[in-house]
């Protein structure tokens, strides 16, 4: 099964980082955010990766054709170029690093992916947010209401910490990871091939019509994740994650099990 990572736009609201970098690249814990969704996925069995590239998709291109370089000790024979790979990469990922043009929206990058992924289930993520998203009991739940396509609803992180007043003296500030009002598309999607049927073109957002459509067809159902989650929009959120990480004790690291979770 292919998990497709969106990973082609332009990061605007994160400026400060992706002027020179493609935003799924900004790392966290000295790895680049799009490392984390993966590691998230592979800690399910899902290791064949399709990287959707935009904006600057050659430095990811370049990380990955590097990878095995990076993640591994070795000796090389400068002589011959042999290389020996005293201890290699224990990393198994397959992945797939396509140009899916510079201004081509969501649904557009899956639809130019289409050859790639074949008939067969897929599933599709935003290449700038993490989770701790049960992965196989969110198959499970696609699976077994048969319809076109899941997607994790998932509550909005609370922008500002609560404050809780007595009076007017500030008794306890809380600093929540999420809101408790509404839910919205926190993307961890899960697609049938019947997906590309409400796919036209590069001009196609995801969120947008095909989405609204397979809801009106009665072919869009939504997988409740109560745990973690937080996207990377901005510098602020950036710093939160690395926080989370230096701290030990990041929600979406995979030695952590998946919490939280139920259909809706």
């Amino acid at each position: 099964m292919k998990t497709v990572i969106l990973a082609g736009g332009l990061g605007t609201r994160l400026a400060e980082e992706t002027s020179i970098t493609p935003k799924p690249m900004v790392e966290i814990g000295g790895r680049p955010i799009l490392w984390h969704i993966m590691q998230i996925y592979a800690a399910a069995g899902h290791k064949d990766f399709l990287v959707a590239c935009g904006y600057k998709g050659e430095l990811i291109k370049a990380y990955f054709a590097g990878f095995r370089l990076r993640d591994s000790d070795y000796v090389i024979d400068l002589a011959s170029g042999s290389v020996d790979f005293v201890r290699p990469s224990n990393v198994d990922w397959r992945i797939g690093a396509i140009d899916t043009g510079l201004h081509t929206r969501t649904g557009g990058r899956v639809l130019r992916l289409r050859e790639f992924i074949g008939d067969e289930t897929f599933m599709v993520t935003y290449g700038d947010g993490v989770g701790n998203i049960d992965l196989k009991a969110l198959l499970r739940f696609h699976k077994a209401h048969g319809g076109a396509a899941t997607v994790t609803a998932v509550r909005p992180p609370a922008r500002f910490g609560d404050l809780v007043l007595d009076d007017d003296r500030v008794s306890h500030f809380e600093e929540k990871p999420q809101t408790q009002a509404g839910w919205i598309n926190g993307g961890f999607f899960v697609f049938e091939p019947k997906l590309f049927d409400y796919l036209d073109g590069d001009e196609t957002s995801l969120e947008r019509e095909p989405l609204a459509r397979l809801a009106d067809d009665g072919e869009l159902f939504a997988y409740r994740h109560r745990g973690f989650w937080q996207p990377m929009d901005t510098l602020r959120e950036r710093n939160l994650l690395e926080a989370l990480w230096a701290s030990g004790d990041a929600p979406w690291k995979v030695d952590k099990p998946p919490t939280g979770d139920r259909s809706l």
